[in-house]
């Protein structure tokens, strides 16, 4: 995380103490860098060089409408999956012109809202959703433009639940039966074929999967160019992974080297587009939390933080791994190896299994690459206030997501009478 460094043994996100801001903010809270979000942006456009490109930032991994504005600034584009993100988008300067519709249940009303702002593109995830969007954009006297989302049924060699382009996801359409989807919309009166969308999964660490993935994409656009359907755009999806535990992904440069060079030697020459999401988010961020307690059992000891499985989903979900660090390393204590474990009430509340840590309690600890897939999938189990969410732009930090209150948790609720 480039833009998290130590100075004199305490943590900093970019200019600023993480110490300084958990004594102002509080903790649970995660911390942003503005800096590490736009030097990930920039490392993916930057690398197409002269290719037409788009890049579609996938809102669903940081949808805070900082983050949105920062990067919209950039000129980037969005890749969204409800009414809720596009929304966002909107309210953070972004383009719907460079919006991309993703997700497998779109809503009436979430269709007619997208066509009505004109995004870019749907991409259609069924047969039934592509005669939906049909009637929503006749109803709307208007056109839809659309791309179908193919199912290439490619392994990402990723967690399962992450993974999104084999035959037995909920996700994408069949390569043969995208074929006939193709042809059925070329005659629907009220859909523009715009371009083929392929999202295979996330967290992949090599080019071989997207390769794969690219080359039965691209032998599709063939087939359909002999049914005289001209596809205007390569949508190729997101699912670059980063370093969350000493994994070495391809760099964004080979990345993207990949898909063009695939193209190339294909003699088809098209814009493509990508969903980038944890790439940009991931390590731009960490959540702060305070030791609360030490606790030793016979053949256990454990850190009690104040943050949990309602804060930080991920490692109870995916058992994922987040590095786990103090944030001042000035200190006398002995180290031990500790499970770093959260309030919540659940076995499964545990941030990090066996970390060796120097601590002792009201002592702050920062869970790093928090930035994507951290604040978005919190919640409110126990009846517990989501965290703040704070950037730091150089040697200013703002509050861009208020603490939510207690007196909050029970706002909509209402007594029998």
């Amino acid at each position: 995380m480039t833009f998290f460094n130590y100075r004199d043994g305490e943590l900093h996100a970019e200019q600023i103490s993480l110490s300084s801001i958990a004594k102002q903010c509080g903790t649970p809270c995660y911390v942003y860098s503005r800096a590490a979000f736009e030097t990930q942006w920039h490392s993916l456009n930057d690398a197409f060089d002269d290719h037409p490109h788009t890049i579609f930032y996938a809102v669903k991994a940081n949808s805070n409408v900082a983050v949105l504005n920062i990067l919209a600034r950039l000129g980037s584009g969005f890749d969204i999956v409800s009414e809720g993100e596009l929304r966002r988008v909107l309210k953070a300067g972004g383009d719907p012109a460079k919006v991309v519709f993703s997700g497998v249940a779109k809503s009436r009303a979430e269709l007619a809202f997208a066509i009505s702002n004109k995004v870019r593109s749907i991409n259609i995830e069924s047969v039934a959703e592509l005669d939906r969007v049909q009637e929503v954009a006749a109803e709307l006297n208007t056109t839809a433009s659309i791309a179908i989302r193919v199912n290439p049924n490619v392994d990402p060699e990723t967690h399962p639940y992450i993974s999104t382009g084999m035959e037995k996801a909920k996700f994408g359409v069949t390569m043969e039966a995208a074929f006939e989807a193709y042809k059925k919309a070329a005659q629907m009166p009220n859909i523009d074929v715009h371009g083929v969308a392929c999202h295979i999964g996330s967290q992949i660490t090599k080019t071989s999967p997207f390769t794969d993935a690219l080359t039965i994409v691209l032998d599709l656009v063939k087939r359909l160019a002999k049914e005289g359907i001209q596809i205007k755009q390569l949508d190729l999806g997101g699912g670059l992974g980063i370093d969350y535990q000493g994994e070495t992904p391809p760099s964004a440069a080979d990345y993207v080297k990949s898909m063009v060079d695939g193209i190339k030697a294909q003699d088809i020459d098209l814009p493509i587009g990508i969903e980038p999401g944890r790439y940009i988010a991931g390590n731009s961020g960490v959540m702060l939390t305070e030791v609360e307690y030490l606790k030793h059992n016979d053949s256990k000891s454990f850190a009690i933080v104040d943050a949990g499985m309602n804060d930080l989903l991920r490692p109870s979900l995916y058992q994922a791994h987040h590095e786990i660090i103090p944030v001042n390393k000035n200190t006398d204590e002995t180290a031990k190896t500790y499970d770093v474990v959260g309030p919540v009430c659940e076995s499964a509340d545990v941030l990090g299994y066996d970390r060796t840590l120097k601590v002792k309690a009201g002592d702050l600890l920062a869970v790093c690459s928090a930035g994507a897939y951290g604040y978005v999938m919190s919640g409110n189990y126990n009846s517990r206030p989501r965290p703040p969410e704070i950037m730091v732009d150089g040697d200013d930090m703002h509050i861009v997501r208020r603490r939510e209150t207690l007196d909050e948790l029970t706002q909509g609720e209402a007594i029998l009478p």
